[in-house]
């Protein structure tokens, strides 16, 4: 985690772009792993940790019927807090977590069961993860995923 992060601060200070998050079920993580590099003030614009669906529409706007039909745990969802905390912040990239840690489903929706949006100048993306593993466990692999994204690289 510690290298990605690294090399996040590393390329967006090189390339001059800059990184803000959205976060849910990662609870700061994220952005924990980001302004824990050296440097990294140069990059991180902030963040929002909306671990309750509401902050999610009011803050970040993500559409509040799509979170009331589809629930927070949705690909849509994690594209709109990307392109949000983006915007909210004025960074080149927009980051979002959204998902089950566990230890139980949530509305219907499995543990493990989680989304990592990415938002550029090129638009919104999310992809879909199946992690297994303890709560702590979801929640690592799936700050590694979003540092991955932002650096465009597979974590394998």
């Amino acid at each position: 985690m510690r290298r990605l992060a690294s090399e996040l601060v590393e390329d967006g200070t090189a390339l001059g772009f800059t990184v803000a998050v959205a976060e849910s079920l990662t609870g700061g993580l994220l952005a924990a792993a980001i302004t824990s590099v050296p440097g990294a003030s140069a990059v991180f614009r902030g963040s929002v940790t909306a671990y309750a669906t509401d902050i999610k529409a009011s803050v970040l706007g993500v559409d509040a019927d799509l979170l009331a039909r589809q629930g927070a745990v949705d690909a849509e969802v994690a594209r709109q807090m990307a392109e949000g905390v983006r915007r909210l912040f004025g960074a080149s990239i927009g980051l979002s977590t959204t998902g089950v840690a566990g230890p139980t489903e949530q509305d219907g929706k499995p543990v493990g069961l989680v989304y990592v949006g990415h938002c550029a100048s090129d638009g919104p993306t999310a992809e879909e993860l199946h992690l297994e593993g303890d709560r702590e466990a979801i929640r690592a692999q799936t700050v590694l995923r979003a540092l991955s994204r932002a650096l465009k690289r597979d974590p394998s």
